[in-house]
């Protein structure tokens, strides 16, 4: 598949999200098939004001490729100036986000904001355009309310405007991320414009993202909660469009060294101690549902050594593999 300039492996995409899309977890989802990824939503004003924490969101690394920057803002000359800054730092795509619902993000007028001023997303993409030659996408939702469902006016001024592709997640603001997806507004939009729309919502398994593609016609289609303690969504989504290899879930010797690697790598770029707290959070996706998931994690919450965590996990996910054999 190819955005703009840039060709990608596949059609298969890490969604930026918020707290999670750090450095490792892109790795994870790289080493898995996922052929973009995205940083975490970096602020425009953040990064021309140099703030630390803005740049801290941009860490990568060689492997970190292609790799995709979401930006969020209001201001299009102070949006345009972080576009130069991503561009001169190695971003291989810059997105704009105009979907976020968080208030924080709206009451300043950018995120899903924008989707209610169609004038000021239009010069916000302008602006960003003229900027940078490097790919250009936008991520909107259905819309504000049921009431006010323009997503496919807003697709249109992506387009007008140079944005060289669209990711739509067919919930509106509103909605947060509550109800069902819309994937009927995604066939819709695939219809309106001429540039390649990426697909979102409720892939939750390898095979929602193929009855996605299926019954919307979207070009590519992007995963966010569905790889939450599932990076494997990524090799089943793959391997089912390839038709190479039976989709199956991982076993608990592969869950153990999947925790390892992403653990190991979290404290190698944030230290032990707040790596591992960052970790936590992971630890428990990567364990719902699983048999005795909530006593084990009301065990390794109180832990912060790395040697201690990885043998409590090890004994955990052994004693899963066990009972397994046994039955």
């Amino acid at each position: 598949m190819n955005i703009g300039s840039l060709f990608l492996r596949n059609n298969i995409f890490l969604a930026p999200m918020a707290g999670i899309t750090d450095l490792p977890f892109r790795l994870l989802a790289r080493s898995f098939g996922s052929s973009l990824c995205f940083t975490e939503m970096v602020s425009a004003n953040g990064l021309v004001r140099r703030t630390h924490k803005s740049y801290e969101y941009l860490a990568s690394s060689p492997d970190d490729s292609p790799l995709g920057v979401q930006l969020f803002g209001a201001d299009p000359d102070m949006l345009s100036e972080a576009a130069v800054i991503v561009t001169e730092l190695g971003a291989a795509l810059i997105d704009i986000n105009a979907g976020c619902p968080v208030k924080k993000v709206v009451k300043t007028g950018a995120g899903a904001a924008l989707m209610r001023d169609p004038a000021a997303f239009a010069s916000v993409i302008k602006s960003v355009r003229r900027a940078t030659s490097l790919p250009l996408t936008a991520k909107i939702r259905a819309g504000w309310g049921h009431d006010e469902l323009n997503a496919l006016e807003i697709a249109k001024i992506a387009e007008d405007c140079g944005a060289d592709a669209l990711s739509l997640h067919p919930r509106t603001v509103k909605q947060g991320f509550s109800g069902a997806s819309d994937w009927g507004l995604i066939s819709r939009a695939k219809q309106h414009v001429g540039i390649p729309v990426i697909g979102s919502g409720d892939i939750r398994k390898p095979e929602d993202a193929m009855s996605l593609m299926r019954q919307t016609g979207c070009d590519g289609v992007m995963i966010g909660r569905g790889a939450l303690g599932n990076p494997w969504i990524f090799k089943g989504i793959t391997a089912l469009i390839s038709n190479t290899a039976t989709v199956t879930p991982p076993s608990a010797t592969e869950r153990e060294e999947v925790i390892r690697r992403h653990l190991e790598m979290t404290v190698q770029l944030y230290g032990e101690k707040m790596g591992i707290k960052i970790f936590r959070k992971h630890l428990l996706w990567y364990t719902k549902g699983l048999r005795g998931g909530s006593v084990f994690r009301q065990a390794a919450v109180s832990v912060d050594d790395i040697s201690q965590l990885l043998e409590m996990v090890h004994a955990y996910l052994q004693s899963l593999a066990n009972r397994d054999s046994d039955a």
